[in-house]
């Protein structure tokens, strides 16, 4: 092999390398950013920058308290006298109009993706926001029974994710026409999203290591 060749093989094998690191680090700064943003309030709240002297290690020690508060929390609603309780709390919810929409809103979509399989029904793909651009969709529900009514026609509630955060996006009714199954897994579909397309087909069938041998 001359030069010129071994030095392409080597760097095909190189990107192979560090493009999922990059893709990785990526997602990684992206959710530091929003971590650190979120947390702000926290961190100036409960003083833990003085305690910690610097704000890094603040937002790391905000982070590990808000861990510890979310698994105290999946603790007590995992009992008999949590569930009592956060059912009364939900009962409350329910009262109040515009934030039990949010509430329970919030909370489907988060179950959805916790368990990809029971919320979203398929994935799809159709021409939105515009012609000629197409876009992944999650069909999830017949459009309501007053808008199909309204449209004079069959709709069915499709979510279009952002990426790299599947849990903002676009809910489009649309028409069965108006978009096409794909051969995906919802799972599938929403590794793509996180991974801003980079993702391999099957996180357990990892592609072969790149030789640069002859």
């Amino acid at each position: 092999m001359d030069a010129i060749a071994r030095l392409r093989s080597s760097f095909v094998a190189g990107l192979f390398v560090v493009l999922p690191l990059a893709v990785t680090l990526f997602v990684l700064d992206w959710a530091v950013d929003r971590l650190t943003v979120t947390l702000a309030p926290v961190v100036s709240g409960t003083g833990l920058a003085e305690v910690a002297g610097n704000e890094a290690l603040a937002t790391a020690l905000a982070i590990a308290l808000v861990a510890l508060v979310i698994t105290l929390v999946g603790f007590v609603a995992s009992h008999e006298a949590g569930r009592r309780l956060f059912g009364g709390f939900e009962r409350g919810v329910r009262l109040l109009p515009v934030i039990r929409a949010v509430y329970f809103g919030v909370r489907q979509v988060s179950e959805s993706l916790a368990t990809p399989g029971d919320g979203f029904d398929r994935v799809v793909v159709a021409e939105f926001p515009h012609d000629g651009t197409w876009s992944i969709g999650f069909v999830t529900n017949p459009a309501p029974r007053s808008v199909r009514r309204a449209a004079g026609e069959e709709l069915m509630t499709v979510f279009f994710p952002h990426s790299p955060n599947p849990t903002a996006g676009k809910l489009v009714m649309m028409h069965p026409d108006d978009y096409a199954e794909i051969d995906m897994s919802v799972a599938r579909g929403l590794r793509l999203l996180v991974t801003t397309g980079l993702s391999v087909d099957d996180p357990n069938r990892l592609p072969p290591a790149v030789s640069t041998a002859e």
